[in-house]
């Protein structure tokens, strides 16, 4: 892909949200960022929602047991399954002899009897439940290794490449992975996929046969802008919780794994969330109906095209640096028609100094039918003319 000089290829481009915004930033512009809080963790990542770009982490690739931070995938494959109809939440679920005697955190669901499976995911989510969690995966997958195969083939969907499941519960098992990173992208691609499951997360207690239980999440109760999402703990794991909290249309999403006690990976990740907040800002810069340039069209109908890019494009900045934002298209050469409407024709990158903040694919906003005989032959002329003066 070669960037396109020449005007003519290029006619319009800018950043949409910069010039409104200039005014907000210029208090902050002399402010220095300083470095992530020390955290009390074997590795963490702070993550944003919207952008994914990562404000701060540690280790963030390095493999850790992840205890019951492993319900979360558990979870996840259920939620798909009740997208896809392949089960229902009122369904009821005959708890097997296994998932009854399934040790470590429960739901205490009876062996013989009928639980419909929005309980059994609140008995997962919520009070962490092992017997809930093989109960789910022994009703979508037959048996709990089968949905242990499940979870892994999700976790390559979503690009997860260094974990792997043996379990639905996180129960201790050395060939049972993951990191910190890779549970930031599970657990934005919930949010993302499944807010109408999202809720539960933020749930503070459950009640199942008569036993209250509350969520281990203690952010929950100490700071409103916390509204999910799991908590893990085993001797091998260490003390993990993986959160999320929304301030001002921003939401961060912190992984904190191998911390040494339930209060320090509690505040540690208060001490992430806070950082992220107080020293970053994120901003939509382009949606897909936006328009963010037209070019040329050679032996077209048409002289030109809107392109529009294929995702939406967010990107997380220092406070202050707002400003300094730049951004560049690389068009895949001459565009010339016919052209369908959808169609790739270069890539739009957004910079902070030397730095690759976000890329998209560009793609045209409308088909442009090639032009007669005639037309076609003037602009080969033209490309033709053209580059005989063109710089080597």
């Amino acid at each position: 892909m070669t960037l396109m000089s020449h005007p003519y290829r290029l006619l319009s481009i800018a950043l949409l949200a910069l010039a409104a915004s200039l005014a907000h930033q210029a208090s902050w512009a002399q402010v220095a960022i300083p470095s992530a809080p020390p955290i009390d963790a074997k590795s963490y990542i702070l993550m944003d929602f919207h952008s994914q770009q990562v404000v701060a982490e540690q280790d963030s690739h390095a493999p850790v047991e992840p205890a019951s931070i492993t319900k979360l995938m558990t979870s996840y494959v259920a939620f798909n399954e009740v997208a896809r109809g392949n089960i229902s939440l009122d369904d009821e679920v005959l708890i097997s002899e296994k998932a009854w005697r399934t040790g470590g955190s429960r739901m205490f669901v009876e062996v013989n009897t009928r639980v419909d499976v929005a309980s059994l995911l609140k008995g997962v989510i919520i009070q962490s439940g092992n017997d809930a969690s093989v109960a789910i995966a022994e009703y979508v997958a037959g048996t709990e290794e089968a949905f242990a195969l499940l979870m892994n083939e999700y976790a390559k969907v979503l690009g997860m490449q260094d974990t792997f499941y043996v379990n639905a519960t996180g129960l201790p098992d050395p060939s049972q992975t993951t990191t910190a990173y890779d549970s930031a992208i599970l657990a934005r691609a919930i949010i993302d996929r499944f807010p109408e499951f999202y809720d539960w997360y933020s749930q503070r207690e459950f009640t199942y046969g008569g036993i209250l239980q509350h969520n281990r999440n203690r952010l929950l109760w100490r700071d409103p802008s916390v509204d999910g999402l799991k908590t893990g703990h085993t001797e091998a794991a260490g003390y993990c919780l993986v959160t999320s909290a929304s301030r001002n249309d921003m939401r961060l999403i912190s992984v904190v794994m191998g911390s040494s006690s339930e209060e320090s990976r509690a505040t540690s990740s208060q001490s992430l969330l806070n950082y992220g907040f107080r020293f970053f800002e994120t901003y939509s810069l382009y949606q897909p109906q936006d328009t963010v340039a037209t070019a040329a069209v050679w032996e077209g109908v048409s002289d030109e095209v809107s392109l529009r890019v294929d995702e939406p494009v967010f990107v997380t900045v220092p406070r202050g640096r707002f400003d300094d934002l730049s951004s560049e298209l690389a068009l895949d050469g001459n565009i010339t028609a016919p052209l369908s409407e959808g169609q790739a024709v270069g890539a739009l990158q957004v910079r902070l100094d030397d730095e690759v903040l976000a890329e998209r694919q560009v793609i045209t906003e409308h088909s442009v039918d090639a032009a007669g005989f005639i037309g076609r032959t003037q602009d080969r002329l033209k490309l033709w003319w053209q580059g005989m003066f063109d710089d080597g």
